[in-house]
């Protein structure tokens, strides 16, 4: 699937596709593919992602959904370029919504983290329903390095963390790896990297027994409160994030930043 951009001097230009869709048997495979920004979540990135999700929900010969990334950085968070020119007021409640239809999705979802996540991908790891990861992969909540806050990724990060790792890792905004993420309580478990592909295959084939029935109706037990949260407080950590993203603070430090990436 390719996305049409604009035209530009009489003629259509075509944007690249930044999520893959395939399968292999029981097993739909969602592939974050856009290197030039890190996989960060533009709105393309988040719109085709919502996309496969749902082609995956609707495809009758798939019982688990894997997402997974191209390349070692799975997702680097917001895109900054994005936010400090446009604005974040729908794109705040686009990644609220996307945690809710992971966590509503009547298939398991499973994450596979080989490298680096941040931020706002930090919230897809956490509303998914079994995550494996390196052992030397590494996760940061770096809202707090620029006047933001983990707002809208809170609904499901602090349904998974352990309180007080919740408190260090958000405060702080230090990097940890994946056998600390694993203690903390954020991936379900943290393999060498080696074993990374293997490990997964095995969740998924694991999954894949389970009848279709049972899967659901399971998941929508277990998931029961964190869809609750999102939906009581959604609105309110939308709000708040894109006010934060809005604010002088945010623009200066998201506009120091970009400069020096540059």
């Amino acid at each position: 699937m390719e996305i049409f951009a604009q035209i530009r001097c009489g003629k259509m230009s075509r944007m690249p596709e930044l999520v893959h869709y395939s399968t292999d048997g029981a097993v739909g495979t969602l592939t974050l593919d856009s290197p030039h920004n890190r996989n960060a979540l533009s709105r393309q990135l988040v719109a085709e992602l919502f996309a496969g999700l749902e082609r995956a929900a609707a495809d009758p010969e798939v019982k688990v959904v894997l997402i997974t990334s191209s390349g070692r950085v799975f997702c680097s968070g917001a895109d900054l370029s994005e936010a400090s020119t446009g604005g974040m007021d729908e794109g705040t409640r686009k990644i609220v919504e996307l945690q809710r239809l992971i966590v509503a999705l009547d298939k398991p979802v499973v994450t596979r983290l080989g490298g680096a996540v941040r931020a706002g991908g930090i919230g897809i790891v956490a509303a998914s329903d079994i995550v494996v990861a390196a052992e030397d992969a590494t996760f940061a909540l770096t809202e707090v390095k620029l006047g933001l806050a983990a707002a809208i990724i809170s609904l499901t990060v602090h349904a998974r963390m352990h309180p007080r790792a919740a408190a260090l890792t958000t405060l702080g905004g230090e990097v940890f790896t994946g056998t600390e993420a694993a203690a903390y309580g954020l991936v379900t478990t943290a393999v060498p990297a080696e074993e990374l592909d293997a490990e997964v295959a095995r969740v998924c084939a694991s999954l894949a027994t389970g009848a279709a029935q049972g899967l659901r109706e399971s998941k929508r037990i277990l998931n029961r409160d964190l869809l609750a949260r999102i939906d009581a407080h959604g609105d309110e950590m939308a709000e708040l994030s894109s006010r934060l993203f809005a604010s002088d603070e945010a623009r200066t430090a998201m506009t120091a930043f970009l400069s020096r990436k540059k």
